[in-house]
Parts: structure tokens; sequence; C-alpha cells
């Protein structure tokens, strides 16, 4: 059985990472499944794609289709007209894609109009924002999906709602966090720690690229400006999306307590994540991880695709204003933030699982073991 695994961007690599460990155990148990792996260069920098497949010990890509840059419709084009030749030449029984991406729209397209078998891992997640180029991505990949690995009852009821079929969906659990446990024990600090003398639980570490956000200097200078206000006398460690460093530029913002740095590798993030008194952030990964290590999330979002880190997690959704910072800021340095549990299957078992139904639903069988004289 031949898999192909598509990685693009930042978040996937997370994803495929324990996926990819699943798959070689089973290999190594006598199954016959194999898989390629495809980059399609979504993203390129070094910090940003790289990296990840030298700490979280994934293979060099088979194939990178370099892909990157341009607008969100040459983007796309590129990556469906590269991944068409790559799959012509390299057919496989079932295309893996993963997350919301842009390469997770254009390659699940690709494959479909090539009739090849799509799963997607973390299918049924919805913010109900149309205006999110992800959910667009996500909406359209559901639409043509054959398997829906979800990571929650909640991605399941959106799923069945939109008329997919029990035997279709399986609730899986959540591979980002089988990756989180994994490497919970290699967390190592980044050069920040030490240069601005970052204490436990007495910094805040801010993540911010959503356009809502950073796309209008005034508020972006407004946002950071309030949590500065806000956060006590406490240093706040900023990772500067690429995205996010041009409108930075612009507005020359400077605090002696903020620190601006490169984007980080997974080791080195998560290391500030787990110590940080809280997070401030717009990203969607990020509020799983805080969910599963107990810190303190606030999500400058209207809206949510991963509910669950809200229901059951530390995450908070804030909104986009950012007078919203003042109150909550007050309520978690007077300890009134909730302590927030572990959603159902966030086990790290999540690929194990994928691997399991991938092999029972296509029928794999274990080799014969070959007899030496």
């Amino acid at each position: 059985m031949k898999l192909t695994i598509i990685a693009g961007a930042r978040p996937n690599f997370m994803k495929i990472a324990p996926v990819i460990a699943a798959i070689t155990q089973k290999q190594r148990e006598g199954y016959a499944i194999s898989y390629r792996l495809v980059h399609t260069g979504q993203h390129y920098d070094k910090n940003m794609s790289q990296s990840f497949f030298e700490q979280l010990g994934i293979p060099e890509p088979d194939v990178n289709l370099e892909s990157g840059g341009g607008t969100q419709a040459e983007q796309t084009a590129n990556i469906m007209v590269r991944f068409e030749k790559e799959l012509m030449a390299h057919p496989c029984d079932l295309l893996l894609v993963v997350g919301d991406v842009t390469s997770t729209l254009a390659c699940a397209i690709v494959a479909k109009k090539l009739q090849v078998k799509v799963a997607h891992v973390e299918a049924g997640i919805r913010s109900g924002d149309i205006t999110m180029p992800e959910e667009v991505n996500r909406l359209v990949t559901d639409a043509i999906t054959d398997y829906f690995f979800t990571t929650s009852v909640i991605a399941n009821t959106h799923l069945q709602k939109e008329g997919k079929t029990s035997d279709q969906i399986v609730f899986v659990g959540n591979t980002m966090i089988d990756t989180l446990l994994q490497q919970r024990s290699r967390f190592t600090p980044p050069p920040i720690w030490h240069t601005a003398g970052l204490q436990p639980q007495a910094y805040f570490v801010m993540t911010l690229h959503r356009p809502a956000n950073v796309d209008q200097e005034a508020n972006l200078t407004l946002l950071i400006n309030e949590i500065m206000s806000n956060s006590r006398e406490l240093p706040v460690v900023f990772p500067v999306h690429p995205r996010t460093a041009k409108k930075l530029e612009k507005i020359a913002i400077a605090h002696p307590r903020l620190h601006l740095v490169e984007p980080l590798g997974y080791l080195e993030f998560n290391y500030l994540v787990e110590n940080a008194k809280a997070v401030i952030t717009d990203s969607g990964g990020i509020t799983e991880e805080t969910t599963v290590m107990g810190v303190p999330c606030m999500t400058l979002r209207d809206t949510t695709e991963r509910p669950e880190t809200c229901i059951t997690g530390t995450n908070e959704l804030l909104g986009t204003d950012p007078a919203a910072l003042a109150p909550a800021m007050k309520r978690l340095f007077e300890g009134g933030w909730k302590k927030g549990g572990i959603p159902a299957l966030w086990d790290g078992k999540t690929a194990e699982r994928i691997t399991q139904k991938i092999i029972e639903l296509f029928e794999v069988k274990k080799q014969p073991a070959v007899a030496y004289e």
C-alpha cells in the first residue's frame, strides 16, 4: 500500500512527524505499507520549515516542489501544477493531507481529479469565519475528502451536518499533541532565555500574524501598547512571524520589556510556552499546546476552530478589541484563570490510531517472513 504525505507549512510538520513514526513502526512489524513525503515548499524559510524536519526527526522529503511565494491564487496554482506532475510520476493509493493550509487544499484537489482517495488529518474543524483563507481551505478540502480523521467530537458533528457518513469519520485525537508529548523532555531554552534573564512564570509569550491584528498599523500599535501596559513589568517575548515583521518595521515600536526575536525552532518555542506566565496569541495550534501544558492562553480572535481549547482547556477568546486585554490580565494576575483539562484522546497515541485505521481500510497485510538457510 502506497501513501503520499503532504507537508507545506510550519504546522504541518508537527502533525506529520508522529504519523511517519507510526508508519515506520508498522513497517518494522512487517506490514506492506510505504510512504512518499512531498514538501510543497509553501514555507521555505529555514526557521519556519527546515528546522522542524531536523528537530522532529522527520526524514528528508522525497521531493520539494518549491512552490512558495506569490498571491493566494498564484501559490495554489503553482502547487497544483507541480503536484500533478509529481503524483502522475509517483502514483499512490491514498493521499494524506493535514491541517488547513494552501497545500492541503491544492493537493487534495489534484488527487481527486486523478482518482486518488484523500484522507484529511484534522478534518471537520470550523471557525465559522469564511473571511479566513484557512476556513475556505477546510471547507473545500472536506467537501472532496474520502476519510476524515478528527480531533474532537465537535469536528465530527460539523462533518455529519455536512452530510458525511459515520463510516468516513474517525475520531482519533490530535497528532500535534503526539509530537508535543514525544518532544517535551527535549524542550530547550532559546538564547533569549539567558540574554533577557527570564524566569519561569515571570514573562509572557506573544505571537501575532492574522490580518485583523497586524494589517492596520494603528491597531497593531494600540494592541502591543495595551499588552505592555497590562503585563505588570514582566518581560514579553515576541517571536515575530515574517508577515508581522514587515508591519513592525513601519511602526518602529520599541519598549524595554518587549523582546522581538526571530521565529524559533519547535523545541525552543515550546520551552518558552511551557514556562510562561501566559501566552497571548492569534494562532490556533498554540492554543492546543497551551491546553495540554496547562498554560493560560489569551486568543485575540473573535472565533476559533478549536473550541475544545476553550471548553475544556486553558484558552479564552478575547476578540480583537485591545480593550479586552486589561480585564483578562487583571484576572490572570489575581489567580482567577481557569485551570483547564485535556480533551479526549489527546493522549499521544493519535498517529497510531490513524495508521491502524489506514491498514484496516486498505486491508494491508503483513509480509511473510523470509526464511534464511
